[in-house]
């Protein structure tokens, strides 16, 4: 594991976090429950190993919600604002990209984007669902 750490927090900064390492997963998804959840029309995921990830302050403070036991999403209960989703059957967390300071978002592919709302023409490799390494099936889209 990398030695770098990545602070982040959520928008009133009465919840705070530390993940160390660097992200298994760097990539924007498109699922509807994503998108539900942020209020937005693509998410900018990064998905690290849940040992990596730590509340620093205000774990006291976290909502969780869980649609399905796949996907447990957690936000602030003072602002509201989201900041990370445990995925307790991949052992990953999912972290906002844009709530770690100063982090250097790389996304590396799209996932669900049969599921987008707004077409990206970025060059990346667009999955329909998840590539074959996350238990996808592997198939693409055109850009």
């Amino acid at each position: 594991m990398s030695d770098q750490s990545h602070k982040g927090h959520c928008f009133c900064g009465a919840v705070q976090f530390e993940v160390k390492g660097a992200p298994v997963f760097q990539g924007y998804c498109h699922c509807s429950d994503c998108r539900g959840w942020i209020g937005a029309p693509v998410h900018a995921a990064t998905l690290w190993p849940k040992d990596n990830f730590k509340f620093t302050k205000g774990d006291d403070n976290v909502h969780m919600y869980a649609k399905t036991p796949n996907s447990e999403r957690r936000s602030c209960k003072t602002c509201g604002s989201h900041f990370m989703v445990n995925h307790p059957g991949m052992g990953m967390v999912d972290i906002l990209a844009s709530t770690m300071d100063g982090y250097q978002f790389k996304p590396a592919m799209h996932i669900f984007y049969g599921e987008k709302m707004i077409a990206m023409k970025d060059g990346l490799p667009k999955f329909a669902k998840m590539p074959k390494e996350f238990g996808g099936s592997g198939d693409m889209l055109p850009e």
